[in-house]
């Protein structure tokens, strides 16, 4: 049952993050008094990282069953089938808190975090994807930051062996004390082999494997789900990471579970031990007794609280067969990782850890678990009224010319290769479509010629606005995304950034942007899988409500992809879709006019949906040469990238209607556009798909030259945009953060 909340900001916070009444609920739940020990299990796992109370009823909303899903949330990712026996196991983790107060480490170890969720689904992870935003890159207190968070990705995932293949990077004054780093991993494997974290099999030993225990990162879960104070001492909880361990450690897990002797497994993450033996012997319905005294520690003098709710990385619990332990504990030895039986399950729902012969803890596991559920007030924002009364008809309409240049150039859409080239794309070499494209798309070897595709997207921008309609931009940018490369839409993962939930503006927010959500994937027929949720993300002020959607698409032949340069002289550019375009909330108004505000209309998802559908089908029937969506920046903005990912220009003009403005018809946004190339002679077979569909078709001109002419079809002979397609990609390599004198920090 939720609790209502109407005064949580009055309410004090009391010993190990928790409040007061929930110390007090701690006390009725076992009926005593709890040790010191205790209390701050009950503190990390009650905490907001760990419990989603403020998020869980709100979530609910969500639609996670659909065709192909193997395993929804409650598990440590999702999995839905992508066909011939195999399974895509995916799941989105934030790690933004590290991140502020130590960029290198704390990104490292998202990366780390993230992947061996996946490895606990008995996945082998085969990608990453990387969601960041920060404030102005030309700001002195945020470029080390970037180079931090970008270095801190690139050292753990390269190491690692599992290549980062895609992503974005978004800039707002916002985010320049609490960036935004979420990272999303995907992990392939048999669809009857995914593993469990259920404990089963009363007598069955508990094995410790993995890196030794240290003191990095305790309470890092409690760090989580607060505020950030701008204190140096937060740097404690913030954990290292050694890539080359947790290599060791992918294989060791991987031929383990091959062996069929390890019952369930988890990742010893967020709360450490804490929270892998309460969760997996909860959902198990049984106990263990674990003997502190028997794990392994790279510190002297570690107390049990240490030992406990200790986040160094590189760890996984497993549950064995009892008398297959041997077996399981030699593999990881052979890898060179500690492995130790370190407890036992037992029957009674019982965690009763002690340090060599001294009791430490005796809880019910469901107690640790089951933390309350809150129903926080929620209120409109006040500011929202101000903004959305905002015309943008009151600007006046800037220079066509000098607009689509200062877009190319503005942080938010000029060319990230500065980001990317730092991460190896190509380890595995399964990657098929490279980093800059719509999506990244990959092969399955095991599965030739089927593909999957990805992609990430959010906009902090239109959900400050209206967060419910950008919830569902959200999900329909992803999914036009991978139609653009030729993939079907399978199933969602998302990373839910907010501010504090205890204040009523904030949690009405997230509830709005989770119905955009829920809408968008209920039309789309996408089950959500899994995701993640951060508040308090609120450093010298809140963050743009930002919810993050990564999705994962699938290719019947990954050979039939499009990407969106253009191929090929006297090619047709045909743009697919209808609508108006609008200048609220786009990034046209916040680069030329330095705001953000407006009235967001709300999309049509029907008609979106069949769009993505018509996109993915032109595209895996080979009908057009490229695709690519309008997105930031309006259609100039998408065509101008075309011209420059495929080294060719084109000649484009507009149908204007009367008093029509000229930049809202360059640079308006708004879903359900795709520009589209393809030779004259395919143009009659795109009509008949497209009619079949009910989506606009509309020829704009032609590929050719070395320029991007745009004008009006019925206008003056003068264009209004003529530049060279160097000039537009000189523009659009934008300002690169001028990385720290001392280096990356780490």
């Amino acid at each position: 049952m939720a609790v209502e909340q109407t005064a949580r900001r009055s309410e004090t916070r009391a010993e190990a993050g928790l409040f007061t009444a929930e110390v007090g609920e701690i006390r009725r739940r076992l009926g005593r008094e709890p040790n010191r020990v205790e209390l701050a299990m009950f503190g990390v796992m009650w905490s907001e990282h760990c419990a989603y109370k403020h998020s869980k009823a709100a979530l609910r909303r969500l639609p996670v069953a659909g065709r192909g899903v193997l395993q929804g949330p409650g598990e440590n990712a999702g999995a839905v089938s992508v066909g011939d026996g195999w399974a895509a196991v995916f799941k989105m983790e934030s790690h933004n808190h590290p991140s502020a107060v130590a960029p290198f480490h704390g990104a490292a170890t998202g990366v780390g975090g993230i992947i061996r969720d996946i490895l606990a689904m008995g996945a082998r992870p085969i990608a990453l994807l990387d969601s960041l935003r920060f404030g102005p890159p030309d700001d002195a207190r945020v470029a080390p930051i970037i180079h931090g968070v970008v270095s801190g990705i690139s050292a753990y995932g390269n190491s690692i062996g599992v290549p980062t293949v895609g992503g974005e990077t978004v800039f707002a004054p916002c985010y320049r004390t609490n960036p935004l780093v979420n990272v999303a991993c995907l992990g392939l494997a048999r669809s009857d082999r995914l593993a469990t974290s259920r404990a089963a099999g009363p007598g069955n030993p508990v094995v410790y494997l993995g890196a030794r225990t240290g003191r990095d990162g305790i309470h890092g879960a409690s760090f989580a789900s607060a505020e950030l104070a701008g204190d140096p001492r937060d740097r404690s909880a913030v954990q290292m990471g050694d890539p080359f361990t947790g290599k060791l450690l992918i294989e060791a897990s991987l031929e383990a579970l091959a062996t069929g002797a390890v019952i369930a497994i988890q990742d010893m993450g967020a709360a450490g031990l804490t929270c892998a033996a309460s969760e997996m012997s909860a959902r198990g319905g049984l106990g263990m007794e674990i003997d502190l005294s028997r794990v392994p520690r790279r510190e002297d003098g570690m107390t049990a609280e240490e030992v406990l709710l200790s986040e160094s990385q590189e760890r996984m619990l497993l549950i064995v067969q009892a008398g297959r332990e041997d077996e399981v504990l030699r593999i990881g030895r052979r890898w060179g990782l500690e492995a130790v039986v370190i407890g036992r399950v037992i029957v009674p729902p019982r965690l009763a850890i002690r340090e060599g012969g001294t009791p430490v803890a005796a809880l019910d596991p469901r107690s640790l678990v089951d933390a309350p559920v809150y129903a926080p007030a929620a209120e409109e924002p006040a500011y929202l009224a101000e903004v959305r009364r905002v015309d943008p008809a009151t600007f006046p309409p800037a220079p066509p010319r000098a607009a689509l240049l200062a877009l190319l150039a503005a942080p938010n859409i000029a060319d990230k290769r500065w980001v990317y080239r730092r991460y190896d794309h190509m380890v595995q070499t399964n990657t098929v479509v490279l980093p800059g494209a719509d999506a990244a798309v990959l092969r399955l070897k095991e599965a030739f010629p089927r593909g999957l595709a990805l992609s990430a997207d959010g906009n902090g921008r239109y959900c400050y606005l209206d967060p419910q309609a950008g919830g569902m931009l959200a999900v329909i940018e992803a999914a036009q995304n991978l139609a653009c490369v030729g993939a079907t839409p399978a199933a969602v993962t998302d990373c839910l950034n907010f501010a504090s939930p205890e204040r009523p503006e904030v949690f009405w927010t997230f509830r709005e942007a989770i119905e955009g959500i829920a809408q968008a994937c209920e039309a789309l027929a996408l089950p959500v899988v899994g995701g993640n949720v951060s508040f308090y993300n609120e450093a010298e002020g809140a963050i743009f409500p930002t919810p993050v959607i990564a999705m994962l698409g699938v290719l019947a032949d990954v050979r039939c992809h499009a990407t969106p340069g253009w191929k090929k002289d006297n090619d047709l550019v045909v743009l697919l879709g209808g609508g108006i375009p609008r200048l609220d909330g786009s990034e046209y108004l916040a680069t030329v006019h330095g705001i953000t505000a407006g009235l967001l209309r709300r999309p049509d998802l029907a008609g979106a949906v069949r769009l993505i559908e018509c996109a993915r089908e032109a595209v895996a029937q080979r009908l057009v040469s490229s695709a690519h969506d309008c997105a930031d920046g309006g259609i100039a903005v998408a065509l101008a990238e075309c011209c420059i990912a495929g080294g060719r220009g084109a000649r484009i003009a507009f149908a204007l209607g009367r008093g029509e403005r000229t930049d809202r018809v360059l640079f308006g946004e708004g879903a359900g556009r795709i520009v589209v190339s393809l030779s004259p002679e395919g143009l009659p077979a795109l009509r008949r798909l497209a009619q079949r569909l009910a989506v606009p078709v509309q020829v704009l001109g032609a590929v050719g030259g070395r320029r991007l002419v745009i004008g009006p079809d019925d206008g003056p002979p003068d264009p209004w945009i003529d530049l060279g397609v160097d000039d537009l990609a000189a523009a659009a390599q934008g300002r690169v953060p001028a990385p720290p004198s001392h280096g990356a920090p780490r």
